[in-house]
């Protein structure tokens, strides 16, 4: 069946492309969650008005996405770990780590929309990626420093 996306979908299209795909996926999937309409059922003026729409939708969400980015693009995010020889770590920093600290400060970003290839196993400043849709990429800053004897005795102190 063919159809007319109403949203980007990973690995199948983009806003706005006419697709091919499986009956059952286009009409208890992609049609139902209102993801695209069906070419058979809709007049040009129909396509060109759920188009219309579709875009006017997209350039508005892009645009809260980018002011998300530019809020993020702002942030750096401290972890202490201890950290042996040659600054490696005991542990990483991963993606979910991020995430959770993102989310203690108002950022509902998920796990899987952090882009880091590997977790951070090293002392240092790092640029970490973090896509939030629509071709918008923020990047948040990840510093990683060494947790010293100061901060465990404070710790077992309190």
């Amino acid at each position: 069946m063919k159809v007319i996306l109403c949203q980007d979908i990973e690995k199948l299209g983009k806003v706005g492309e006419t697709v091919e795909v499986s009956d059952g996926y286009a009409r208890n999937f992609l049609i139902a969650r209102k993801l695209a309409v069906s070419v058979q059922s809709a007049s040009a003026k129909e396509i060109r008005h759920h188009m219309e729409i579709i875009q006017r939708r997209e350039a508005k969400r892009k645009a809260e996405l980018e002011s998300v980015a530019k809020q993020i693009n702002t942030i750096t995010i401290e972890f202490k770990m201890r950290a042996g020889d040659e600054e490696r770590l005991f542990g990483s920093v991963t993606n979910t780590m991020i995430a959770e600290e993102l989310q203690k400060i108002n950022f509902n970003i998920d796990r899987k929309q952090i882009l880091l290839e590997e977790p951070i196993k090293t002392l240092g400043i790092f640029s970490v990626p973090v896509k939030l849709g629509s071709g918008v990429i923020a990047e948040v800053k990840v510093w990683v420093s060494q947790l010293t004897d100061d901060n465990n005795m404070e710790n077992s102190n309190n």
